[in-house]
This record gives C-alpha cells, structure tokens and sequence, in this order.
C-alpha cells in the first residue's frame, strides 16, 4: 500500500502498531476464538480491555483517584447536551473560541442561563480571548481547548474558582494536564486517541449529583461510572483501538514525550510559514495551536494556491 500523509483535523493516523493489534483482533480476539466484532462484552477478555484502557489514561494523564475515567457513545456532540444536563442548575458561562464551542453553548442554554463570557467571533476566532473575569456564583465555566478550524489552543491550564469544564477533543494526550484543575475533561476519541464511535470522560466523582432535574438514565454519568461503562454494550472495536493506541503512547514516553514530538512538528512548520512570503498563518502567534497548523496563502499570492495544492500533492 502506498501510504499518504492526511491533513484532516481528523479522524487522526493511527499508530501501526494500534491497526496491526486491531487487525488481527477482529481475526480472533486474545485467542477466544470469536472476532473482536462478535465478542460479548460480558466476557472476562474484554473485562480485561475495559480496564487496561481506564488504567492507560489514569497511568498516562496522572488522573486523580477522586475521578473515573468512562467510555460513552454519541462523541463529543452528545456531551455537549450531557454536560448541562449534569451539570447546570442555575448558571454557567462559556468561552466562545470557535464553532464547537459556540455547539456546546447552544445546548446549554435549553437547561439553564448559559452565556458567552467572552468570544473571539469579531475577529474569526483568530486568537483566545483572556480579558474576561469569571463571576464566582457560576455552576461551572466551559472551555474548548483546541480549535481544529481556527488553528488556536489554550496551551496551559488556567486558574478557575468555579467547575472548571473542558473539551478537549483535539489536544487531549498531546500535551500533560493537570487533571486536578478540571472537573471534567471530556471528548471524542477520533482526534488524538483513536477511531470515531467513542467518547471519553474524566469526571470529579463528587461533583455529580448536584442539579435536581431529572437525569435520563444513559444521560447520567453516575451511571456509567457505576457500572464501568458497560450500562450497555460499549462500542468494543473502537475502545480496543484507542487501548493499542494508548498503548503505544505510553511506549514511546507518554504524554511528556509526546508533547515533545508536537512541539518540535509545529515549530518547523511554524518557522517555515512565517520565513516564506508565499504563506501567512491565520492565527495569533501566541495563541496558535501545536495541534492544527492554519495557513492560507499571503495577500496577493492567492492565484498560486491551486499550484501549490499540485505541487503538495505530487510530494
């Protein structure tokens, strides 16, 4: 096969060594005899997967003991909806860097006051907003770290004193976190830790259980965590992928080393945007992602995009 580099903002290229695993489990999974596509989740060989994976992220991103990993369906989309369902009593306010926040705040807004703190939407969300305070009576405050459209990321861990809520679909094990600081991280797998079909969520245990509506039983997060995201029967092929792939994460260095590898990446191409005069970046310099590098070409340059498509594709 003649493999090709792919540009997308995602599904993200998948190690080898994840494809090799998955390719031979759907032959036959850990020597049951049965395709990993036929297994039953309720079998001890697939208990084993579930937690080996929920180990790899607690092992990889340091995650606390007063928080669980679980595996949910629906991607990152669903969460939005589930967050303020599980989350929004009164009020809670969003930072709107970009389309999927502006999707996550839309959600909210149908279970309680849910506002734009701040918003870089008057300049094409080319920068990260930062000249907002975060009122202290608030439910929880959301973010988007990364915006795969956009080119920007929130690169640090900010200092919150309410619930502090993140997606991190785009950037999560790209670069270390410090989960204490979150009450919820959450995301789809596709962008940095395996195949659509699953969605992960790191949860403060205790931070549940707060709002007084009523919780649909498979919108509750409390019941997943409790019964170790098999309330139903989990999407097994895309969970065993993102466990070879976390896998081999943790075989290359984890997530510090990692973090390394992109920020080396996004520097070459970075230094070779801003030395060229054929290209410009759409992004602020100090807000550019390391994950997704923006570019268009420089003003009066436009007629030569269509040969630089050409010649990128003949390399």
């Amino acid at each position: 096969m003649n493999k090709k580099h792919v540009f997308n903002a995602g599904p993200c290229i998948l190690p080898q060594a994840a494809l090799d695993a998955s390719i031979e489990a759907i032959k036959d999974f850990k020597g049951t005899g049965v395709s990993l596509l036929c297994i039953s989740h309720r079998t001890k060989e697939w208990d084993a997967t579930m937690d080996e994976c929920r180990a790899l992220w607690k092992e990889l991103l340091h995650i606390p003991d007063d928080y669980e990993v679980i595996f949910l369906g629906g991607g990152a989309s669903l969460e939005f909806l589930c967050v303020a369902m599980n989350f929004l009593e009164k009020k809670a306010a969003y930072l709107d860097t970009g389309v999927w926040a502006s999707k996550a705040l839309k959600e909210a807004k149908a279970f309680g006051e849910a506002y734009a703190i701040a918003s870089s939407k008057d300049k094409n969300y080319t920068y990260i907003p930062k000249d907002y305070e975060i009122p202290t009576d608030l439910d929880y405050f959301h973010i988007t770290t990364n915006n795969t459209i956009y080119g920007t990321e929130i690169k640090t861990d900010i200092d919150c004193p309410v619930p502090l809520i993140a997606d991190m679909s785009s950037d999560i094990l790209s670069r270390p976190v410090d989960v204490s600081k979150y009450t919820m991280i959450y995301g789809g797998a596709q962008k940095n830790a395996g195949p659509a079909g699953v969605a992960f969520a790191i949860i403060k245990k205790d931070a549940l259980g707060k709002v007084t509506r009523y919780l649909p039983t498979m919108i509750d997060y409390r019941t997943h965590i409790d019964k170790l995201s098999m309330f139903n029967t989990p999407p097994v092929f895309s969970i065993f992928v993102m466990n070879e792939t976390l896998k081999w994460l943790k075989g290359i260095g984890g997530v510090e080393a990692m973090h390394k590898i992109n920020l080396k990446k996004a520097r070459t191409l970075y230094d070779e945007i801003d030395r060229n005069s054929l290209f410009v970046g759409t992004a602020v310099p100090e807000d550019r992602s390391i994950m997704n590098i923006c570019f268009v070409m420089a003003p009066g340059r436009e007629d030569l995009q269509d040969e630089f498509v050409a010649f990128s594709k003949e390399r």
